[in-house]
């Protein structure tokens, strides 16, 4: 006995040490990471700006998604994330992409562009329209810009459709495929796993919840969905087509025609690419150097002059006149969830708090709420709508500036704004309100595991093992249809618009911003830039600040999360190596819609979400 005794307390000790040699290991790193920052500010402090010294080009080497706010991360979790290859891309902002295209403009010492956009994943219409808008105004100044690729996905070849010159390598490829929204359907699986999917909703175009009960889409959502697709595959041909100097007809050919033209060609894509007018040129990265070297010169490296996006933009200075009003600049980007949540999710109590912020600033005079957003929890909508609504009694108008995505409680948060500003291919309305609700009795009953008792209410014996009753669904759908009588009402009210023609234009139905304008959900046609200069109108602003209202990361956390940004670059870590190529798209599926249900936390278990509004 007393050797067992001693065995269990050998385990014991050997338990504490780990646990003291961890806990005195995590000190050290902290106070290394302490050190690290100190060092950090004060050579920063100490050290001059850095400068463009010599005439060179602005590479735009962007590298991951391009977003509307960067996502704060754990550090603690990007630090074992990357250890075990799951760290996050390193994230790009919409705005910081346009405002350095802009500043090099103007920047004597940046004489042209070289998009070498290889590790830009696909992105968002509106978003690349902004981008392109900024290049436009780069072009008009007299400066040149060349497009640089092995591959061009549609997203990159969209932007390189802008410069002045396109070159593909002889073995690259132009991959334009069109939109598409596509969703995996589990009604099935889960029948054959014995779950029972509670679906309530109003609309019968809110199909938020098909994938639950449902192995294919439904009619009415093929239809939604076909209309709108149309309409941003219409908008990104147009683009490319005037830009290239092309027909649409080039962009937009049958099956039967493509592969006519690519059996012209002997099966190469790449000169395929140039006999369409897609691109200028074929040419090595050595030839394209070499080219390069004419316009800018040579850097004595076997390259051209040049400073690349990220290098660029610690040269740029803010500007902020202290005597100013401003603008305040609210972002809520995002699934919408009750609560306070970090950057990369709409919080109702955390964005009405910056809307709160805003409204006690003295020096906010106006405030644009910029949203991208596809809904999420109806109850965190509705705080956020109230704040707005304490925004406008403070007498602070109060624009929205739709990005890419306003739709479903995205559009909840926005109806009640002064003007709400939406661009041709944003996508909006889906007015609609929806729960789910899983129970899991009848897989476990087949395992034997039955849930028995009493309760005091009707409700008492509700749960995920034991079900609903008929009594508790009926509850629950007429809850759902209060929360849509709700949403239309609001809607109403605010816009203006005839209870009569309500229906007309909800039940889940999903518009462009052209429709949305027409039908008088949104109120002008424009980007972010015009919803500042509306604010600033509104309140009556001949000069101001932007002032963009978050909270702040510690400086810790910054330092952290821009190390971890850099170590992903450099070692080129993604979340998915360890998965088979060919399985990766189903993977990403699947994390997706497990990110979708982890989003769900409405506390009456009601929401205004727009699933199909996800474009592939």
């Amino acid at each position: 006995m007393k050797r067992i005794f001693k065995f269990i307390g050998m385990i014991f000790k050997w338990i504490w040490k780990f646990i003291t040699f961890t806990r005195l290991a995590l000190a050290n790193l902290f106070f290394l990471i302490a050190v690290s920052i100190i060092f950090f500010i004060y050579s920063s402090a100490e050290s001059p700006l850095p400068i463009v010294s010599k005439p060179s080009a602005l590479v735009l080497n962007i590298s991951g998604p391009i977003v509307e706010q960067t996502t704060y991360v754990n550090p603690i979790d990007s630090f074992t994330g990357s250890l075990f290859g799951r760290d996050l891309p390193k994230e790009n902002t919409l705005f910081n992409i346009v405002e350095t295209i802009r500043h090099a403009k103007t920047d004597s010492q940046i004489t042209g562009i070289v998009l070498a956009l290889r590790d830009m994943p696909e992105t968002n219409l509106t978003k690349l329209r902004y981008i392109a808008k900024a290049l436009n105004e780069f072009k008009a100044s007299g400066k040149p810009i060349y497009a640089v690729g092995d591959m061009y996905n549609q997203s990159q070849y969209y932007l390189a459709s802008y410069a002045d010159k396109v070159y593909l390598a002889p073995d690259g490829a132009v991959l334009i495929k069109g939109y598409s929204a596509y969703s995996m359907y589990y009604k099935t699986l889960l029948e054959k796993i014995d779950v029972n999917t509670h679906v309530f909703r109003v609309g019968t175009y809110k199909s938020a919840i098909e994938p639950f009960i449902r192995d294919d889409m439904s009619d009415e959502a093929k239809e939604s969905a076909s209309r709108w697709l149309t309409q941003l595959w219409g908008a990104y041909v147009d683009d490319v087509a005037s830009n290239r100097e092309i027909s649409a007809e080039t962009l937009n050919p049958t099956m039967d025609e493509f592969l006519t033209l690519l059996k012209s060609t002997g099966g190469d894509l790449a000169a395929l690419a140039q006999k369409s007018g897609l691109v200028d040129e074929l040419a090595t990265r050595q030839q394209v150097r070499a080219e390069l070297i004419d316009v800018f010169g040579s850097n004595g490296e076997d390259s051209y002059n040049y400073v690349d996006f990220y290098q660029y933009r610690t040269t740029i200075i803010p500007d902020f006149n202290l005597d100013n009003d401003d603008v305040a600049i609210i972002v809520a980007s995002g699934a919408i969830m009750d609560g306070i949540q970090s950057p990369g999710k709409v919080g109702g109590d955390s964005t009405a708090s910056l809307l709160r912020q805003a409204r006690n600033d003295d020096k906010v005079k106006a405030v644009v709420l910029r949203v991208d957003s596809p809904g999420g929890s109806a109850f965190a909508s509705e705080v956020i709508r109230n704040e707005l609504d304490a925004l406008k009694a403070a007498g602070k108008p109060v624009v929205v500036s739709m990005s890419s995505l306003a739709a479903s409680g995205g559009y909840w948060i926005s109806m009640d704004a002064d003007v709400i500003v939406a661009q041709p291919t944003t996508l909006t309305g889906s007015i609609g309100i929806f729960s789910v609700i899983t129970t899991f009795e009848k897989g476990l009953n087949k395992l034997g595991v039955y849930s028995d008792g009493v309760g005091t209410s009707p409700f008492s014996g509700i749960g995920l093992t034991t079900g609903l009753s008929q009594g508790a669904s009926d509850a629950f759908q007429m809850g759902i249809e209060h929360g849509y009588q709700r949403f239309i009402s609001l809607v109403s009210q605010s816009r203006a618009i005839g209870m009569d023609k309500i229906d007309q234009i909800a039940e889940g139905r999903v518009w462009t911003g052209q429709d949305a304008l027409k039908l008088g959900l949104v109120d002008k046609m424009g980007d972010f830039d015009d919803a500042i200069a509306i604010a600033a109108e509104l309140a009556q602003l001949d000069s101001y600040n932007l002032y963009w209202v978050e909270e702040p990361l510690p400086p810790a956390q910054q330092f952290i999360q821009e190390f971890m940004n850099q170590v992903h670059i450099s070692l080129g870590l993604d979340a998915t190596t360890w998965i088979p190529t060919a399985l990766q798209p189903v993977a990403s599926q699947l994390v997706q819609d497990a990110s979708l249900l982890d989003s769900f936390n409405d506390p009456k278990g009601q929401y205004a979400f727009c699933l199909p509004c996800q474009v592939q």
